[in-house]
C-alpha cells in the first residue's frame, strides 16, 4: 500500500482525487471530482496516528456536517479505508483570507469588516447547534471569487458538551497569534473565545499583524496574551469600535456572535448579492413565549434528551392521510412490540412494530382523573402528539419507535422530503421542584412551563397532576423552517388539550415477550454484581421512567452505572469499538458521556416498525468514576454481559 495519495486515486469509489489545494493541521486537502454527482469536492485525507486523532477527526466531521449555513463549508462525507480517513466537504475556488493579506497586503477597513460580519453570522449558527469552533484564524477563512467568506475547518471545535481537543502549543489549544487571553491562561474554549479569535483575525487583516503585535517565538504571544496585552490598531478606521469590543480581554465584555455581526453591519452593509444569499436564514435567536405569571417551577430538561441521531425519513403522514395513518395503527396493534406479532426471524407474514400509536387522538382511553400521567409502562407518549394537529407547519409524519420508550416524535418535512423539524416528546417520572425562574401557566389540572428558546431549539414542560412531567422539545433541523416555540406551543396545546379530558390514553396492547419494553433495567442488576464488578456501593437507586432506565450510584455521584433501553434506526455506532458480548453485536465507546467514563451499547433484536421501517433495540450501559478509561471499559463488558443473561431471547 502507497504511504502517500497520489493524483489519480479513488476514494469510496467515487471521488478522484486531482491536485493537493492545502495542507492542515492533520492531513492534506485535496481538490477532487464526485463522480457519482458530478462537482467538485474538497478532500481532506488522514492518516490518525492513535484512537485519539482518530476520534477528534471524526468529531471534526460531525460538528460540521450538522451545521448548514451559507458562511460555513458544508461537510458532505465521511470515508474510512483501511488507516485512512476522509472528509468530503464542500469545494470553495478562492484562497484564504490568509492567502488574500499575503498577495494583496493589508485589506481596507470595510472589506474586512465584510468578511467579518459573514464569519459572525457563521459563528452564530455554530453556537445555536452547541458547537464552538474554537480555530478561527485566517488561515480557516475561505473567500471566493465574488467575495462570500466561508468558516472551515473544524478540526479543533468541540460540541459543548463533549470532550475537548487536545491540539496544543506549549499546553495551551489554538494559533498563538489569534490566542484568547482565558485560553492562554488555560480555561476552555468557548463561544466568547471565538469571538476574541475572530477580532484577531480581523485585527491581523487590517494591521498585517496579531493584536499582540510582533514575536519571534509562538509562546512569546502566549506570553502576551496572558497579559492581555492588545496594541491599539492604527489602519482600522471605522472597524476601531467593534474590533475593540470583540478584543476585549474580559469575555463578559464581549458581544456575542450575532451581535458582533450587527456591529460589523455598520461597518460594511452586505451588498445585494450576499443578502440574497442570505436571505432564507433566520437569526437563531429567541422566539415566541408563552405568557409570564406568578407562579414558577425549577424545571430542569433532562440531560440527554436529542442526543440521539436523528433518522432521515421520506414517509409522511399528513393531514389528509389519517386513513392511512389509522392502517399504521392496525398493523401496529397487531406486529409491533406492543403486540402479538412475529420477528423478522420467524418466517411469518408479520413484522415486529412500533407503539402503535397514530396520534390522531381517535378512540382514546381516558380513565382516571384528568391531566395525570397514571402507571407509567402503559402510559403511551404517542396519544399526546397528533401529526394532523401540526400540518400548518408542513408535512409531518410521526414517528413512534426512536430514541427512549418513553418517547415519541414528529418529524416535519421541507419541499425536497428532508427533515426540516423535529417534535419531540418524553415522560419523565422526577417530580417537578417548586421555585426558579421558568414562566408558567395553569391550566386545569396541569401547570405548563416554557423556556427561553435557546439557538434552535425550544422547551417545553407540562407538570402533571400526579408530579410527574412531561417535555416537548422541538428543534430546528434546517432551513426555511417554523420557528420552533411557535411549533412546540402547538404541539403542547394540543396535549394540554388531551389532559384535560382525562388521563393519558393507555398503550394499545402488551408488548410483545422478546422486546426490551417488557423488561426492568433495574432489575438486570444487583447491589452484589455492582460492588463486585464495578466497585460500586450502592447507596442510591434511580429507577427512571417505566424503568426502562436505572442508575446506581455510591451517593457521592462519583461513580456509578447507568443502564438504559433505546431505540434507533440501525445500528452503526460512529467511532466506537465493535465487540462481541454476551454473543450479541456491541460497541465500546470510552469518554461517550464524560471524560471518566465507558459506554457499551448492545443490540437486542431488529425488527420493522408501525411505518415499515427498519428498528433496532439497544440495551445502553454507561460505568462511569474515576477509575482509567481501560478499567472503566472492562467493568462496562463485564456487566453488559451480566445484564444480557436476563434479557428476553429475541
Amino acid at each position: 500500500m502507497r504511504v502517500m495519495a497520489e493524483a489519480g486515486d479513488k476514494v469510496a469509489d467515487r471521488y478522484l482525487l486531482q491536485e493537493p489545494i492545502g495542507r492542515g493541521g492533520m492531513g492534506v486537502v485535496w481538490r477532487a471530482h464526485d463522480e457519482l454527482l458530478d462537482r467538485q469536492v474538497a478532500v481532506k485525507c488522514a492518516r490518525p496516528d492513535d484512537d485519539r486523532a482518530a476520534l477528534r477527526l471524526t468529531n471534526e466531521a460531525r460538528n460540521a456536517a450538522r451545521l448548514h449555513h451559507p458562511h460555513i463549508v458544508s461537510v458532505f462525507d465521511f470515508v474510512e479505508e483501511s488507516e485512512v480517513c476522509w472528509i468530503v466537504m464542500e469545494y470553495v475556488s478562492g484562497g484564504s483570507l490568509a492567502d488574500m493579506v499575503r498577495d494583496r497586503g493589508a485589506l481596507t477597513p470595510e472589506e474586512a469588516g465584510s468578511i467579518g460580519r459573514q464569519i459572525a453570522t457563521a459563528l452564530a449558527k455554530s453556537h445555536a447547534e452547541g458547537v464552538v469552533h474554537g480555530d478561527v484564524t485566517p488561515e480557516n477563512v475561505l473567500i471566493t471569487e465574488d467575495g462570500v467568506a466561508k468558516l472551515t475547518d473544524f478540526g479543533i471545535s468541540r460540541a459543548l458538551w463533549s470532550e475537548a481537543t487536545m491540539t496544543r502549543t506549549g499546553g495551551v489549544r489554538g494559533k498563538p497569534p489569534y490566542l484568547p487571553p482565558e485560553v492562554a491562561r488555560g480555561d476552555a474554549a468557548d463561544r466568547k473565545s471565538d469571538v476574541f479569535s475572530l477580532g484577531a483575525t480581523l485585527y491581523a487583516a487590517v494591521e498585517g499583524r496579531s493584536p499582540y503585535g510582533e514575536a519571534s517565538h509562538p509562546m512569546a504571544y502566549v506570553a502576551r496574551a496572558i497579559e492581555g496585552y492588545i496594541e491599539t490598531p492604527h489602519r482600522a478606521g471605522p472597524l476601531v469600535d467593534p474590533l475593540t469590543a470583540l478584543l476585549n480581554v474580559e469575555p463578559k465584555r464581549r458581544p456575542a456572535a450575532d451581535q458582533a455581526a450587527r456591529l460589523l453591519r455598520r461597518v460594511a452593509p452586505p451588498s445585494a448579492h450576499l443578502e440574497h444569499l442570505e436571505d432564507t436564514y433566520e437569526d437563531p435567536h429567541d422566539g415566541e413565549t408563552l405568557d409570564r405569571t406568578p407562579f414558577t417551577m425549577r424545571l430542569l430538561p433532562p440531560s440527554v434528551r436529542g442526543a440521539w441521531r436523528r433518522p432521515s425519513r421520506r414517509v409522511v403522514i399528513t393531514a389528509t392521510a389519517v386513513g392511512t395513518a389509522a392502517v399504521l395503527v392496525v398493523w401496529a396493534a397487531l406486529f409491533g412490540p406492543w403486540g402479538g406479532g412475529h420477528s423478522d426471524e420467524s418466517g411469518r407474514s408479520g413484522k415486529d412494530g412500533g407503539s402503535g400509536a397514530s396520534g390522531t387522538g381517535d378512540s382514546l382511553s381516558q380513565a382516571g382523573r384528568a391531566g395525570t400521567v397514571g402507571d407509567a409502562r402503559t402510559a403511551d407518549p404517542c396519544k399526546l402528539l397528533n401529526a394532523a394537529s401540526l400540518s400548518r407547519f408542513g408535512e409531518t409524519v410521526i414517528d413512534p419507535d426512536y430514541g427512549e420508550i418513553d418517547r415519541c416524535d414528529v418529524l416535519l418535512h421541507g419541499e425536497t422530503g428532508d427533515d426540516i423539524a423535529d417534535v419531540q416528546l418524553n415522560f419523565d417520572a422526577d417530580p417537578p421542584e417548586p421555585g426558579g425562574d421558568v414562566p408558567t401557566r395553569r391550566i386545569g389540572n396541569v401547570t405548563v412551563g416554557a423556556f427561553q428558546r435557546e439557538g434552535d431549539e425550544c422547551v417545553r414542560n407540562i407538570a402533571s397532576a400526579d408530579r410527574k412531567q412531561i417535555w416537548i422539545i422541538t428543534e430546528r433541523l434546517d432551513t426555511p423552517a417554523p420557528d420552533p416555540c411557535q411549533l412546540g406551543d402547538a404541539a403542547t396545546d394540543y396535549a394540554v388539550s388531551v389532559l384535560d379530558r382525562g388521563q393519558v390514553p393507555r398503550r394499545s396492547a402488551q408488548p410483545v415477550a422478546s422486546s426490551l419494553v417488557s423488561r426492568h433495567a433495574c432489575g438486570l442488576l444487583d447491589g452484589d454484581e455492582l460492588k463486585r464488578m464495578a466497585g460500586v456501593r450502592v447507596k442510591d437507586r434511580d429507577p427512571g421512567f417505566g424503568d426502562w432506565r436505572c442508575e446506581w450510584a455510591d451517593g457521592s455521584s462519583d461513580a456509578g452505572v447507568e443502564l438504559e433501553f433505546t431505540r434507533d434506526n440501525d445500528f452503526s455506532p460512529e467511532g466506537a469499538e465493535r465487540a462481541e458480548i454476551a454473543g450479541k453485536l456491541s460497541s465500546v465507546s470510552p469518554e461517550e458521556w464524560d471524560d471518566d467514563s465507558c459506554l457499551v451499547r448492545m443490540l437486542h433484536r431488529s425488527y420493522r416498525n408501525s411505518l415499515g421501517d427498519d428498528t433496532v433495540e439497544l440495551m445502553s450501559l454507561n460505568v462511569y468514576g474515576s477509575k482509567p478509561t481501560q478499567k472503566l471499559c472492562q467493568t462496562a463488558k463485564a456487566l453488559a454481559a451480566t445484564a444480557a443473561k436476563k434479557l428476553p431471547s429475541a
